[in-house]
């Protein structure tokens, strides 16, 4: 029950019906009652849900190399919250505990810097080698234009990544893989951030094995790249 101080035109604390009144520094404010907490977990929300957990999924590895990859987000949005946003609208697939994330279509970096041409990935001794053609002097692509590289493990979801792996000039790059990973499915990435760091390329992903279920339905790993370039995977 509410509780006048100051007369009928006065300030009331307490409850009256679905109002409550109350004061800060002297001053008397009323507000309503909040509506109660409901998780229905309709269709849709579940659907959402487990988009978003995929997503999140993926992109915790990384979020460092987001901070430089959407470097160029909208002001009052973080780099991080930037991504969630594109790969949520652009690269899931699926609803709930099916959502997966299509990584050919997921950009971890994005902006105006030109790709090089002919980028691949090989594979061999526990490290991975990127190449691409040097294309230098193609509208704002510069020799000192420095390579991101990136692979993500589908089935442990860990990342290793080198920032500064090489020169656009140089035309190729090594990245070591961790060696508890083994013959596992993963998303390989390339992107280009300028020597002043500002401005980046769209990321370019090279490789993207297809994760095999074991019989015991767990992730075993990869039967192979869906990489049309030919190039091998990992093992």
């Amino acid at each position: 029950m509410g509780t006048i101080t100051k007369g009928i035109l006065g300030g009331f604390s307490g409850k009256v019906g679905t109002v409550v009144g109350s004061s800060w520094n002297s001053i008397s404010y009323m507000r309503s009652l909040a509506d109660g907490y409901t998780d229905p977990k309709t269709e849709k929300q579940v659907c959402q849900r487990g988009r978003f957990a995929e997503v999140v999924r993926f992109l915790k590895t990384m979020v460092p190399y987001l901070r430089i990859g959407y470097k160029e987000h909208p002001a009052g949005q973080s780099a991080y919250s930037s991504a969630m946003s594109y790969v949520l609208k652009n690269a899931v697939e699926g609803c709930g505990a099916d959502a997966t994330v299509d990584f050919r279509k997921a950009m971890i970096s994005r902006g105006c810097l030109v790709v090089p041409g002919d980028a691949a990935v090989e594979a061999a001794g526990g490290k991975l080698t990127f190449t691409w053609t040097d294309n230098s002097g193609n509208g704002n692509a510069a020799a000192d234009d420095v390579a991101m590289v990136l692979v993500y493990n589908k089935v442990k979801a860990e990342a290793v990544y080198d920032l500064g792996a090489g020169a656009r000039a140089d035309g190729t790059a090594e990245l070591t893989l961790p060696g508890s990973w083994g013959d596992e499915a993963l998303a390989v990435y390339l992107s280009f951030r300028n020597a002043q760091g500002q401005s980046v390329s769209n990321s370019l992903c090279l490789q993207d094995d297809e994760v095999i279920s074991s019989p015991d339905g767990g992730a075993d790993g990869e039967e192979g790249s869906d990489d049309d370039s030919g190039q091998g995977t990992f093992g």
